[in-house]
């Protein structure tokens, strides 16, 4: 239960301000559709978040952290000009449904690459060695913090002049772009984070060796043991 609760409160206060509850509130403001946009917001953390536990590491090992910066930002440009476009789908609202849950899964496990929060539940589960347990308290979190923005978001939609909310939004996601491209340089968002999910891969795998050399000089059917151990080989 530990676990639990304080996977839930880190996630819930380091979410309060951050850019993907901003977008919660812009996803909402443009798309009018609160139900698909949370359950996409749902999704998505839950994938991102099991991501981060169990193929996070592995990935930052596959891809280098230049390859992977480059995919962030251009997909946070396309993400951009697919903001600028008005919305077409108004008048069928099962699609529109559909496409703003779309949307929000896409955006949001894109936008919480290299997020803190992603990060904190590596951490986390690393901790307690709970994974499950970890990503449902930071699921809930996220949901904690970002579901009153969805709500907000859509109650303003009438009051926002749309056209400027589309720009603000392309302008979120070039800016996030843009970030994810300099930051490694500046310490700043979503290249530190890139770059702290490959310190964590080199840091595991160099505690996978030493632990490895010292149970081959431990065992006791090798010489290495006696040299451990302070006694002279036979």
């Amino acid at each position: 239960m530990e676990a639990l609760f304080l996977s839930t409160a880190v996630v819930a206060l380091a979410e309060m301000g951050d850019k993907t509850q901003l977008l919660a509130f812009l996803l909402a403001a443009k798309l009018k559709r609160r139900v698909p946009i949370i359950f996409g917001i749902l999704v998505a953390t839950l994938a991102n978040h099991f991501f981060a536990g169990y193929v996070g590491v592995w990935f930052a090992r596959l891809v280098s952290p230049e390859v992977l910066r480059w995919i962030v930002a251009l997909s946070f440009f396309a993400f951009g000009l697919w903001a600028l476009r008005p919305d077409k789908l108004e008048g069928d609202r099962r699609l529109a449904g559909a496409g703003a849950f779309l949307t929000t899964l896409i955006a949001f496990f894109w936008v919480e690459m290299g997020d803190k929060t992603q990060l904190a539940t590596v951490a986390l589960a690393a901790r307690y060695e709970s994974l499950v347990t970890v990503v449902l308290g930071t699921t809930l979190g996220m949901m904690i913090a970002n579901i009153p923005a969805v709500w907000i978001g859509e109650a303003l939609a009438h009051r926002i002049n749309m056209k400027a909310m589309r720009w603000v939004a392309a302008g979120l996601f070039v800016l996030l772009g843009v970030l994810a491209l300099f930051a490694p340089t500046t310490g700043i968002g979503i290249g530190r984070g890139i770059e702290s999910t490959r310190l964590l891969s080199q840091t595991r795998i160099e505690m996978d060796d030493a632990f490895a050399y010292v149970r081959r000089r431990a065992d006791p059917s090798t010489s290495g043991f006696t040299t451990l151990v302070g006694v002279p080989d036979a």
